[in-house]
């Protein structure tokens, strides 16, 4: 009997044990589990939940952002020490740079020379001086004159456009073309372009011309990317930041009364997309972008919803079929509304385009 209640007990022991060992073993394995799931999809509640929020409230699913690669051979400002030194020719092509790049301690509300402009600066649209890839730069600005010019219906000398950038993108009055300061600019852009023949295709110039969306630019997608990746920078209300010289702005304006008006190349969707998507949020280039294609068509149209000077452009584009397919601003040589020449789609827009420059040959 005892021998028996012996082999009982040892059995109820072996069948404990196991248990106890079967149910740690199983802890050990989920807790495992959990640890490693932990460590590998850290953070991503967040973006599903941003996502699905963003899905919810406009309808446009969020995407990967594609990798660009930039050529060997692409367009790079010559260096500064071939500028020439202690000639007035030099001194012209420095003092060129600094209106690019202080444009509105000259010539701003409280500019030294003439207070004529909104207080943003020539390098706030072309960028790093005008010498950044898809940012505006000034490659190949001055080969490229004169040429006739769809907007005005005339042919233009380079200063002529410089002078278009006074009234439009600086929302200003425009200087004599003869002066020193325009002359300057001139000469500045002449030595950028060093090199570059007539007619050549330079890669990089003015913003890269993105592919067409198959919807109209989403302006409530462009306001929530707006707050999440520019507020920081251009201010809640657009606003920007100035300088503590209080002459020019760190980030500028991009809407009101000290942004570009709405007779500025900027304010066609296209022109502005392509450059959000190369050079914004801050740190962004083309090569290594922050913003997907359509971010960048929705942010631009957010933007470009906002209010901001009025230009008059009655005389612009005295040929309709020369007028840009988002102009957003009539008359129009076609049938689609004012709302879609602005925030697209596009595509039809251009396809109707072709069709009527076909039959008017």
């Amino acid at each position: 009997m005892n021998k028996e209640s012996t082999e009982k007990e040892i059995r109820q022991a072996l069948i404990y044990t196991a248990r106890t060992t079967a149910i740690i073993a199983f802890l050990f394995v989920a807790c495992g589990t959990i640890f490693i799931c932990t460590l590998f999809f850290n953070g991503q509640p967040d973006v599903v939940t941003a996502k699905t929020k963003q899905d919810v409230e406009t309808g446009i699913a969020a995407v990967n952002v594609k990798s660009q690669v930039v050529p060997a051979d692409a367009w790079k400002a010559p260096d500064e020490n071939t500028i020439p030194a202690d000639t007035k020719y030099g001194q012209m092509i420095r003092y060129g740079k600094e209106l690019i790049a202080h444009t509105s301690k000259y010539f701003g509300p409280n500019g030294s020379i003439a207070r004529i402009t909104n207080g943003m600066n020539c390098q706030n649209c072309h960028l790093e001086g005008g010498t950044k890839l898809f940012g505006n730069n000034y490659a190949g600005f001055i080969s490229s004159f004169p040429k006739m010019s769809g907007r005005s219906g005339k042919v233009e000398p380079a200063s002529a456009r410089i002078a278009e950038c006074f009234n439009r993108s600086l929302a200003g009055k425009v200087p004599d073309e003869s002066s020193k300061e325009i002359q300057a600019m001139l000469a500045y852009m002449k030595w950028l372009g060093t090199g570059v023949k007539k007619g050549e295709k330079v890669f990089g110039t003015g913003t890269e011309k993105l592919k067409f969306l198959d919807r109209a630019a989403n302006v409530k997608h462009g306001a929530i990317l707006y707050t999440s990746k520019c507020q920081s920078c251009h201010g809640a209300n657009g606003e920007g930041i100035l300088d503590e010289d209080k002459l020019t702005y760190v980030y500028p304006p991009l809407w009101g009364k000290h942004s570009y008006n709405d007779g500025a190349g900027m304010y066609r969707l296209s022109n502005f997309a392509g450059f959000v998507k190369n050079n914004m949020p801050y740190g962004a280039r083309y090569g290594d972008a922050r913003l997907s294609d359509e971010e960048a068509w929705d942010l631009a149209a957010f933007v470009n919803s906002q209010p901001r000077p009025h230009k008059d452009q009655g005389k612009d584009y005295p040929d309709l079929l020369k007028k840009p397919f988002d102009a957003p601003y009539g008359p129009y040589a076609d049938k689609f509304s004012e709302n879609q020449h602005k925030y697209g789609p596009f595509a039809p827009i251009v396809t109707s385009e072709k069709q009527v420059k076909l039959t008017t040959k």
